[in-house]
């Protein structure tokens, strides 16, 4: 029953494992170099892809998210990989973001289920996503940013600009409690 959180290298990867641990949701820390087959053997419920400096340093960690048929979670950096690897854009924005910013919730089931709209949260980011992939629908935007959060159409994979693991974001640890759900629905399908 376990989510493993994949660090990418960002400064705030430890924090989203010390959320999960305050929530008592079972989590591991783990490289983002480790293979498909190591990822495999600790049998996660969920994957989370942390943040990070560089889209071209993130490992193995498109092909997790190929590979793998659980619920997955992209904070910052992750969020932008997913899109990446579904064929959306990210580049520049045109205003780096470092800042609490107020996003719209376009879609409150699911991963912000019990959360109202606007939500307050830590935005820390100079890349976006510019064009969302076609499997994908906006769940949350700000004025600074049009895709602050999307889902698959489909599958339970999510991505999230901003930074629910950060005492700027209030209501983060209602986000991490809405994707342990998420993986342990998932799981009892």
């Amino acid at each position: 029953m376990t989510i493993l959180v994949i660090n990418n290298k960002g400064q705030y990867n430890h924090r989203i494992q010390r959320s999960l641990q305050y929530l008592k949701i079972p989590s591991q820390l783990l490289s983002n170099q480790l293979s498909i087959e190591e990822i495999e053997a600790k049998e996660p419920i969920g994957l989370i892809l942390g943040g990070g400096p560089s889209i071209d340093d993130v490992g193995n960690a498109p092909e997790f998210i190929k590979h793998f048929d659980i619920p997955i979670l992209g904070i910052c950096l992750g969020h932008q990989l997913i899109a990446k690897t579904f064929g959306g854009e990210v580049s520049t924005s045109d205003t780096e973001s470092y800042a609490q910013v107020k996003i719209n919730l376009l879609d409150t089931s699911n991963l912000f289920k019990g959360l109202e709209s606007p939500l307050d949260v830590w935005s820390s980011h100079k890349d976006e996503v510019h064009t969302l992939p076609e499997e994908f629908d906006i769940i949350a935007s700000s004025s600074l940013c049009d895709i602050e959060a999307m889902k698959h159409k489909e599958k339970e994979i999510y991505g999230i600009q901003f930074h629910p693991e950060v005492h700027h974001t209030p209501k983060g640890e209602f986000i991490f409690k809405n994707f342990y759900e998420i993986c342990q629905n998932y799981k009892n399908e």
